[in-house]
C-alpha cells in the first residue's frame, strides 16, 4: 500500500468443497497467499464484474475504474507494465 498498490483476492468456489471457510483458510496457508481474500460464496462480486473465468485479474485505478483485465495465467510482463503505469498516475486531487 505504501506505493499505492492494494491486492485483494476474491474467492468464488468452483466446487462445493471450496465453499467451506476452513478449506479456504487452509488453501491460503498452503499456497502462502500473502494478501487478503474475500469470500464470495454467494457469487455477488463475481456477478458484479460479469466474470466467467478462473483466474481473471482486474486492475482498478485510483478513481475506481477498471483499466486492465487479463483472463488466465501468463502475460506477467504486460500486467507489470499496466501496474507501473497506474502507479505513476497522480492521485485524484493531487497537485502533481
Amino acid at each position: 500500500m505504501d506505493d499505492g498498490l492494494v491486492v485483494i483476492g476474491n474467492h468464488y468456489p468452483e466446487f462445493s468443497y471450496e465453499e467451506a471457510l476452513e478449506n479456504l483458510k487452509q488453501a491460503i496457508i498452503d499456497l502462502d497467499v500473502p494478501y487478503p481474500v474475500a469470500v464470495d460464496n454467494d457469487r455477488r462480486t463475481w456477478a458484479a464484474y460479469n466474470n466467467r473465468y478462473w483466474p481473471t485479474l482486474y486492475l482498478i485505478d485510483k478513481w475506481g475504474h477498471i483499466r486492465y483485465v487479463h483472463i488466465g495465467e501468463g502475460a506477467y510482463q504486460e500486467t507489470e507494465r499496466a501496474i507501473l503505469t497506474l502507479l505513476a498516475e497522480p492521485y485524484p486531487g493531487s497537485q502533481n
